[in-house]
């Protein structure tokens, strides 16, 4: 930075022009606290940011596991499944999560194709893992372990409060 001071007062021909070149210690302590200040803003927003992105995951995910699951129960109640692939007393729910992505395979279908529900089990953006909670039709709904005959619902692991101050485990 060059920065130009004039030294003489009324008379133009004896006023000298000085050149310093460098930035002064101020104006570098000036510049990094700005820079502080304007980091300082902008650290909480993008946690907040990062917080509704996985939150959005965690819907989507619960979202696609729980359409699966009602698209097994569709398939299981019009007959699409097999008679060996239904447990008695499941209601007509999976048995676990793996059954839908494994598949069953289908009712008078001699080549033995297998209907599918699930590419695979999703990812919980919460625990990282791909352990969730799980719900089965004999449940009580305060349940807190799955009673283990069937799949009726799943949930996060994860003990949290999510942004709007609900507990994700609460979520529907």
């Amino acid at each position: 930075m060059v920065i130009a001071r004039f030294i003489g007062h009324e008379d133009t021909k004896t006023r000298k022009i000085l050149c310093t070149r460098g930035d002064s210690f101020v104006e570098i302590l000036v510049v990094a606290t700005i820079i502080l200040i304007l980091a300082s803003a902008i650290m909480p927003l993008a946690k907040v940011t990062m917080q509704r992105t996985r939150e959005a995951e965690l819907h989507r995910a619960l979202r696609e596991m729980r359409t699966a699951i009602d698209n097994y129960k569709d398939a299981a109640d019009l007959g699409k499944i097999g008679s060996l692939d239904i447990k008695v007393g499941s209601e007509g729910y999976p048995p676990d999560l793996q059954t839908l992505v494994d598949g069953v395979t289908m009712a008078n279908d001699p080549t033995g194709r297998k209907l599918k529900f699930l590419r695979k089990i999703p990812i919980d953006p919460m625990t990282k893992g791909t352990e969730w909670g799980l719900r089965s039709y004999q449940d009580k709904p305060d349940s807190t372990h799955w009673g283990g005959q069937n799949v009726f619902d799943v949930y996060t692991t994860f003990d949290g409060t999510a942004l709007d101050g609900t507990k994700f485990k609460d979520w529907q």
